[in-house]
């Protein structure tokens, strides 16, 4: 498959509902230890938008595992849930927002632990820079894909305002 074009600082530098449904039919890009850089077409995504979001890690303000979250967007939020699973988030918005993308499926692996276990992520990837890293990236390919859109996953603890908004976008 041919390069595409990188997403960049300012492509994650927008709010959090603005990016989360252009994500699917991108490419998520990881270069595997062999040299060969592996895409995988980002098919489902989750957006958790700041402190006032009783869904998002930031709701209760800032902690040493959300820290990276009030960077400017652009940089990976890993954390480990359940003992077993770790969680990719790309962080977006301007520095001092807490705003996140989960990435919930990438084309062939459904489910935010699967894909970072086939893709080998882990939380080495806290802090990384996806505008510039060279393990990890975003591209375009220009590839038009139908979105759909429905309620967040797993989040009951958060009310039913929370719970019920529509904020997970996902190739039909």
């Amino acid at each position: 498959m041919n390069q595409g074009r990188r997403l960049n600082r300012d492509f994650f530098t927008r709010d959090v509902l603005e990016i989360a449904p252009s994500l699917p039919g991108k490419l998520l890009c990881v270069s595997g230890s062999n040299g060969i850089t592996h895409r995988h077409m980002i098919t489902e995504v989750e957006a958790y938008r700041g402190e006032e979001d009783e869904a998002c890690h930031a709701s209760r303000g800032r902690t040493s595992r959300n820290q990276i979250m009030y960077n400017r967007g652009g940089f990976i939020y890993m954390y480990f849930i359940y003992g077993m699973h770790w969680m990719l988030n790309i962080v977006t918005a301007e520095e001092g927002i807490p705003q996140a993308v989960l990435i919930r499926s990438i084309r062939g692996f459904n489910g935010p632990g699967k894909l970072t276990r086939h893709l080998k992520l882990d939380g080495s990837y806290y802090g990384e820079d996806i505008a510039e890293s060279e393990r990890i990236w975003v591209e375009d390919h220009g590839i038009n894909v139908d979105i759909g859109q429905g309620k967040r996953i797993g989040i009951n603890y958060a009310g039913s305002y929370w719970r019920d908004i529509d904020w997970r976008y996902y190739v039909r």
